[in-house]
């Protein structure tokens, strides 16, 4: 089906009374529509609605219980491990990273580890949530076995995201990327528009690199960004992730046979208080002005991550946000239940 144009207001009003017949309280639905449609605004429609359906069937199935919020374990001045209670894995992370921000404001640096979560969604949505306060946010998460071990014939890595959030006054830089070279969630908008990847994206059974998005899925193959550098910093990543919040590694969420029980982490720098927000400012507008200075191949123009994004919000904004018409009226009919 193709796709039809919602309003940010009405795509959020619509998921958040989906959410309530989900046992959500009022203020917990609002929060938690509010970050799937602002995935949506943002253009990045891999980890937006197109998810909400899987995102209902692991409520229904048990896997995400809507009404836990994360539970403090450990709080060591700029350190803090928190519990996620296997709650909704967006406002978890939305949690982590409010409590990275303010441990910044006292110490100019917050860390904050949480484990037993689930799927944030969209990790840029809490870079975005750094840079709205005023503060550089860094925040990784592990996922279940999707990506090989470089030269490895099965999945053992995660393609574990990483956002870098850094603030600036003509245009924040926010980079989120998966360690995988497409994440999931693109892959599965190329299959289901029958369409190849634009470049090798992962292995077939026999270990040749393949285009085919389904053939990827289905063998949960997919190619390292960086071939083995990618999978030599989803290692680490993932080790990193459930050292600091003492939760389950990559190979230990592989055991339920789902994606649920993550283990994460958000740090955030609060450049007021560390006395780096005139140099922030003075410095990253250099590199970014360098970056926009260099010569380019025809046709071509070079891009700042997360350049595009506030271009995006603001484009849906005005003339509202695509959404794939079958999930819309699978939106609608969890509305009316």
């Amino acid at each position: 089906m193709s796709d039809i144009l919602i309003s940010f207001a009405e795509l959020q009003d619509q998921l958040e009374i989906v959410l309530k017949h989900y046992h959500f309280s009022p203020s917990r639905a609002k929060a938690c529509a509010k970050l799937f449609a602002q995935t949506d605004l943002d253009g990045v429609r891999s980890h937006g609605v197109n998810r909400f359906s899987k995102f209902l069937d692991f409520i229904r199935k048990g896997y995400v219980l809507p009404q836990n919020s994360p539970t403090l374990e450990s709080s060591l001045g700029v350190f803090e491990r928190w519990n996620g209670q296997r709650g909704v894995g967006n406002l978890n992370a939305q949690f982590a990273m409010g409590r990275a921000i303010a441990i910044s404001e006292q110490f100019g640096i917050g860390c904050v580890a949480l484990k037993n979560t689930n799927h944030w969604m969209r990790g840029g949505n809490f870079g975005w949530q750094a840079i709205e306060s005023g503060k550089i946010g860094i925040c990784f998460t592990n996922t279940k076995p999707n990506m090989p071990a470089w030269g490895g014939a099965e999945p053992k890595l995660g393609n574990n995201p990483l956002v870098i959030a850094i603030p600036r006054k003509n245009g924040a830089v926010v980079l989120d990327m998966a360690m995988s070279q497409f994440a999931y969630g693109k892959l599965s908008l190329y299959s289901q528009s029958g369409k190849k990847a634009p470049y090798p994206a992962g292995f077939d059974q026999e270990g040749n690199l393949t285009q085919e998005p389904q053939t990827i899925i289905e063998n949960e193959l997919a190619l390292p960004a960086g071939m083995w550098k990618g999978a030599g910093l989803s290692l680490v990543l993932d080790m990193l992730a459930a050292i600091f919040s003492e939760g389950d590694s990559t190979h230990e969420v592989n055991q339920s046979g789902e994606e649920i029980g993550l283990s994460q982490v958000f740090l955030c720098f609060d450049p007021k208080k560390l006395e780096l927000d005139s140099w922030l400012d003075q410095k990253g507008e250099a590199i970014i002005q360098d970056l926009k200075d260099s010569k380019v191949f025809n046709g071509q123009e070079v891009f700042y991550p997360g350049e595009q994004v506030l271009k995006t919000r603001h484009r849906n904004m005005e003339n509202r946000i695509p959404v794939n018409e079958a999930v819309w009226k699978e939106i609608l009919k969890e509305s009316e239940l």
